[in-house]
């Protein structure tokens, strides 16, 4: 169907130039040639738009629906950052994944690496609050820090419901 489209608009368009080229000649003909081509082209472009907009223009998704394919990707992210940490550390470092307190051109996808981030941004992860950002600071200090969500809800005896929040959202760099 596309290929019929092209061809009738760039017939109307042939129909236009032949008539435009030719017009200091006396024959009307090639005048309502490039009337009719420029004309056509015009109207049928027109009615072609009309029929073809609800498929351009799709307003099937709904703002909720881009919302959940950001979450998504962002949880892409942190899955590809996770594999990153996972095989070279240094270079997660180097590139600050999970510390969004430092200036960083790599997008983790919100992680926290919670052994070396600050309180204020440990305050941020869901279902922390500053008292217990305060805490987990002290018990990486006193204990050398954590290797999983695991492992720093039970050394700092966080609230179990905060476990899955953390698993998602925390990393623990060497």
């Amino acid at each position: 169907m596309l290929a019929l489209s092209a061809a009738i608009y760039a017939l109307g368009m042939v129909l236009f130039v032949v008539g435009i080229a030719d017009s200091g000649s006396d024959t009307e003909w090639l005048a309502a040639l490039a009337i009719l081509g420029s004309t056509g082209s015009w109207l049928g472009g027109t009615v072609h738009s009309l029929i073809i907009r609800r498929k351009v223009f799709d307003r099937s998704e709904t703002p909720n629906d881009y919302a959940v394919a950001f979450a998504q990707h962002r949880r892409e992210l942190r899955q590809q950052a996770r594999e990153l940490v996972e095989r070279d550390p240094a270079l997660a470092r180097e590139l600050r994944i999970g510390r969004p307190d430092l200036p960083r051109h790599y997008d983790d996808g919100g992680l926290v690496d919670v052994n070396h981030a600050p309180v204020g941004v440990i305050a941020g992860l869901p279902g922390m609050t500053a008292e217990l950002a305060a805490h987990v600071v002290e018990t990486r200090d006193s204990v050398g820090g954590f290797i999983s969500a695991e492992d720093l809800s039970i050394a700092a005896d966080l609230p179990p419901q905060l476990t899955p929040e953390l698993v998602e959202l925390t990393i623990y760099l060497p």
